[in-house]
């Protein structure tokens, strides 16, 4: 089956979030590693870790809003018909696309800010407004995909997976 273009960007920032969760993991691995065996540590480790946390929760941001794998409470959605499923799905994709937006637009002050304040990593004063900047872009991956999955849902709601039902073993 071939994917369309749609289909590989999204396909493009899930592995791009990946690639995150295993830059933070590797980094935290190794730092541990380091202090554990070696009683020294990787400069800027603190400062590395908590930029990649960030670039990865922003960019996890992007993943789970477009799969609708974020956490959600579906007491009126799951007693709802089909039709009234599917507008919900929609209203609740607009509302998420708008706050994220707002929030894209106010991530992007701060990495302004942070490039203008010229603000260095302690131990190798590397610029850090790179690391929010490539934050910047998961977020703007965010309204991205969330735009797509609007888009989707009005428009071509069988591209879309289906909410599964939890299943439970008896």
């Amino acid at each position: 089956m071939k994917r369309n273009f749609m289909d590989r960007v999204i396909d493009t920032i899930e592995w791009l979030a990946a690639i995150f969760v295993g830059l933070v993991a590797l980094d935290i691995f190794v730092s541990v590693l380091l202090r554990k065996f070696f009683n020294t540590s990787i400069p800027d480790s603190y400062d590395f870790g908590r930029m990649l946390l960030g670039i990865l929760i922003f960019w996890g941001i992007a993943a789970t809003s477009y799969r609708g794998a974020h956490i959600t409470v579906d007491l009126v959605w799951s007693n709802a018909g089909p039709r009234a499923k599917r507008w919900i799905d929609v209203f609740a994709t607009l509302v998420l696309l708008f706050v994220v937006t707002i929030q894209t637009i106010t991530l992007f002050d701060k990495v302004q800010q942070t490039y203008i304040d010229n603000v260095l990593t302690y131990d190798l004063n590397i610029p850090t407004w790179p690391f929010f900047a490539v934050g910047w872009l998961g977020d703007v991956s965010a309204v991205l995909l969330i735009g797509i999955r609007t888009y989707r849902l009005v428009f071509q709601p069988e591209l879309l997976q289906d909410k599964a039902e939890p299943k439970y073993n008896e």
